[in-house]
Formats: C-alpha cells, sequence, structure tokens
C-alpha cells in the first residue's frame, strides 16, 4: 500500500491536494506527502503562515495525542488567570513559585510540575473549558499527566488529543494576542524559545541561528513538536507535527520542518500576484 501512495505522490495522480493549500503551496504539501509516503507510521502536519493565512497540512484534521505539548495549553491558561489578578507568578505551590514550575513544565517538560500547576488550576476539565470558552476546538485535555502515562497506552485515543490544524490555531491565537495579553504571551514564547527537549526534532536541520519556539512531546510510538518558527524575512510559521508509530519518528519530523522552512521562504520568491492567500478561521 505504502508503495502505491509513494508512486502515486511521484506521478501525480492520487493524493487530491488539501482544499486549504493554495496553489503555491501544492508543491510543499506535495514534498509532505511523499515525506509520509517513504516512512512507516502515521503523521499529521499543519503549518501556518501567521502574516497571510496561508496553511498547508497532512492529516490535518486527525486527532493525534499530544503528549507533552498539552503544557502549552496548561501554561497559556495559568498565565490568562495571573492577567485577572487571580493566581500570581510569585505563589507558592508545591514549595516553589509557581514561575519555577511553569519553567520546569515547558524548558525541561517536567512532568510534576505540570501536574501541580494543573491541580491548582482545577484539574484538566478546567483547562479544557477554559479552551472551549475560548473557541478553540479540536483541543482536548481529559488527565493529569500522571494518569495519562499510567492508563493503558493507546496512540489512536481521542482524550488528551489535538487535530494538527487545531494545534496551530491555539498557536496562532495565543501569538495574535487574541488569548493572552503582550506580557503573557512574550514570557511564554520565551520559555518555549529555551525549550531543551527534543533537539533533534523541530531545530535539527534548519539553518543555523533561526529562531525556534517550541514545545516537545513523547510518548511510546508517539513523537511531537508544535511551536513557531522565524523565517530570515520576519515572517512566522506556526507549526504542528505529530508522528505515530513508525521508526525514526523524530527524523521525519526534523524532515517536515525543514521542508515547511524552504517552502514558505520559497513561496515569497513568486509575484504577488500568483499567491492568493487563505485565512484560518
Amino acid at each position: 500500500m505504502r508503495l502505491l501512495i509513494l508512486l502515486a505522490v511521484i506521478f501525480g495522480f492520487a493524493h487530491p491536494a488539501a482544499a486549504d493549500a493554495p496553489s503555491h503551496l501544492k508543491s510543499l504539501e506535495q514534498q509532505l506527502r511523499y515525506l509520509e509516503a517513504a516512512n512507516p507510521g502515521n503523521v499529521g502536519i499543519a503549518a501556518l503562515d501567521l502574516s497571510s493565512g496561508d496553511m498547508v497540512s497532512i492529516h490535518g484534521d486527525e486527532p493525534f495525542p499530544m503528549a507533552s505539548t498539552v503544557k502549552v495549553a496548561i501554561a497559556a491558561q495559568y498565565l490568562a488567570q495571573v492577567e485577572f489578578g487571580r493566581r500570581s507568578l510569585d505563589q507558592q505551590i508545591g514549595g516553589k513559585p509557581a514561575r519555577r514550575h511553569l519553567e520546569a513544565m515547558i524548558i525541561k517538560s517536567d512532568n510534576l510540575s505540570t501536574d501541580i500547576i494543573l491541580r491548582d488550576l482545577g484539574g484538566p476539565k478546567k483547562v479544557h473549558e477554559w479552551l472551549a470558552d475560548n473557541h478553540v476546538k479540536g483541543v482536548r485535555v481529559d488527565r493529569t499527566i500522571a494518569r495519562l502515562l499510567s492508563d493503558r497506552r493507546d496512540l489512536w485515543d481521542r482524550r488528551d488529543s489535538s487535530t494538527p490544524k487545531a494545534m496551530v490555531n491555539l498557536l496562532q491565537r495565543l501569538d495574535s494576542g487574541t488569548l493572552l495579553r503582550p506580557t503573557s504571551r512574550s514570557y511564554l514564547l520565551g520559555l518555549m524559545a529555551r525549550c531543551t527537549t527534543g533537539k533533534n526534532r523541530m531545530r535539527a536541520l534548519l539553518p543555523h541561528g533561526t529562531p525556534v519556539e517550541h514545545k516537545t512531546g513523547t510518548l511510546n510510538g508517539l513523537t511531537t513538536d508544535v511551536g513557531f518558527i522565524t523565517l530570515p524575512d520576519g515572517r512566522r510559521l506556526a507549526i504542528a507535527l505529530f508522528a505515530r508509530n513508525g521508526t525514526n519518528r523524530p527524523g521525519v519530523l526534523a524532515a517536515a520542518a525543514r521542508k515547511i522552512y524552504d517552502g514558505f521562504v520559497n513561496v515569497f520568491a513568486l509575484p504577488f500576484g500568483n499567491r492568493a492567500p487563505v485565512i484560518l478561521r
């Protein structure tokens, strides 16, 4: 089956382009489909130009486990609570200031700190409700990290999942200031820029010095990475990368990130009249 898919992609007679991929990103979409076909497993990809609204996706509406990428949503809700004066970055939670837990959960992906923050917020249901109240659809928060890790593993479980397009929508709304004020946005992106996990994923094949703010996630059989890439001309991309089953999942995500980087850089070599921006809704 994968051989048929690979041949179809090469000769261009299968996998019609996704409706949300504008014509100038069809080549990038085809390259991403080729990458998927050439590797075992299941991938989900979405990449959004935050300036133009141009987007390309592969299995963009298919739910994937978020694993630790859910920590972006948890941190965002805590910061929103800080903005409303209901919580403080300096308040003591679990024996140390809340800001230390936020740093640990985003920079080092510390699970204990995540669950301490999550418990203080009122549990997964409260985060899920906050996302729903803010019209973030397609992202589910159902369990604590401890519970997620202790439950029987099912990589097709819709609990604690997100579609790639829903994740870039969440990232877009964080970046645009519709979910967080500028100070909180800058604080969260600053933590994501210092992420020390998953160096062999989104960052691995990008040109040296490319600004990246991201958060990784890992489960047995699952590798994820979501965040922002800044292009040489200052445009920013929101990217969600998920790889389920198969082998060399980090390598697949790294290759996808580089293809996305090159594809969006090359788009602006085209005359503006050849581009038709698509706005993500």
